[in-house]
């Protein structure tokens, strides 16, 4: 078997029949198996795949193991000697799967490949490649500074703003659509199981670095990216925002210095404190026009993640 395509599922039962159509018709010269595991959200895929994509395996998992966990489980059913983790909110376009197999398997001491990733509405989605987390990019994380620092270093994403076809190497490519050689995953002993949601492309990216492996973006490689579908009918703004702080802690604490996780708190903290202070300030004028539920989201998100800085939020140390 060439690739084994592994899709873990959650909440998102009518974006994953339109993935697996869209694999379906434009995935024709390789060899593959697609395997979907429910994570424990009985939300009637398994019907959907009996009755639409029979030969689509299947695996129900009675617990929500989270992304990890899942895609490992699926990954023991496998046998593609590539593997593709894939989201149920993608759909593929022209060759996309078959570009990504091709150069995996001929660009030299390459071990992970990933494509471009598009918003629904065509636009680039800039999260598709990354640099490896470090203080300064949690620090000075910002939607704006992004837009207006694009080419810098510090987020990883240049490659994304030009016009060459040419792969490049990257420090970390989404677990949205990740191709990786089967032997490559094996040795770095999988997706690292630390993690429940989040980091953990990044994580399993910086392994495969470690072993002098190669982490590529192919840029005619296009697939859209819904996003967030799984997460849109959970509490998104505090639930998300605060298990992307705990698993970037997690990060830290693997790859850096005790006392680096523990600035990194420290860190958040400030950052946190100085964001509920900036709300309070600017509260009138969105109440003025009327966005006062927007403000209040936002102070709901960050008052979360100053109590997981406090050691609150306990809950998502049981994930």
């Amino acid at each position: 078997m060439d690739l084994s395509i592994i899709i873990v599922n959650w909440n998102s039962k009518e974006y994953l029949q339109k993935c697996i159509s869209s694999i379906l018709a434009t995935t024709c010269n390789i060899e593959f198996e697609i395997i979907v595991i429910d994570s424990a959200s009985f939300d009637g895929c398994d019907k959907m795949m009996r009755e639409i994509f029979p030969k689509v395996r299947f695996i129900q998992s009675d617990k929500n193991l989270g992304f990890a966990r899942s895609n490992n489980v699926a990954f023991h059913a496998s046998s593609g000697r590539s593997i593709l983790f894939l989201n149920p909110d993608t759909e593929l376009e022209e060759a996309a799967i078959e570009t990504l197999y091709h150069q995996l398997n001929s660009l030299p001491n390459v071990g992970v490949v990933g494509g471009k990733l598009l918003n629904t509405g065509k636009t680039i989605q800039k999260s598709c490649i990354r640099s490896f987390p470090s203080l300064l990019t949690e620090v000075i994380d910002s939607e704006v500074l992004r837009r207006w620092f694009s080419h810098s270093r510090l987020w990883g994403m240049a490659p994304l703003f030009t016009q060459s076809q040419i792969p490049t190497e990257v420090d970390a490519v989404s677990g949205a659509c990740l191709m990786i050689k089967r032997s490559v995953f094996e040795s770095v002993e999988m997706f690292s199981t630390e993690y429940f949601m989040y980091s953990e492309d990044v994580d399993l990216c910086y392994k495969v670095r470690e072993l002098d492996w190669k982490t590529c973006y192919v840029p005619n490689a296009v697939i859209i990216h819904h996003g967030g579908a799984s997460s849109s009918k959970s509490n998104v703004s505090t639930f998300s925002s605060v298990m992307m702080l705990e698993s970037r802690w997690r990060f830290f604490l693997k790859t850096r210095p005790i006392w680096y996780s523990w600035l990194f708190r420290l860190s958040m903290f400030i950052v946190s404190i100085v964001r509920l202070t900036s709300l309070l300030l600017i509260w009138p004028i969105y109440a003025m026009r009327g966005r006062e539920t927007l403000i209040r989201n936002i102070k709901k998100k960050w008052t979360a993640k100053l109590r997981w800085t406090l050691g609150g939020e306990g809950w998502v140390r049981n994930c």
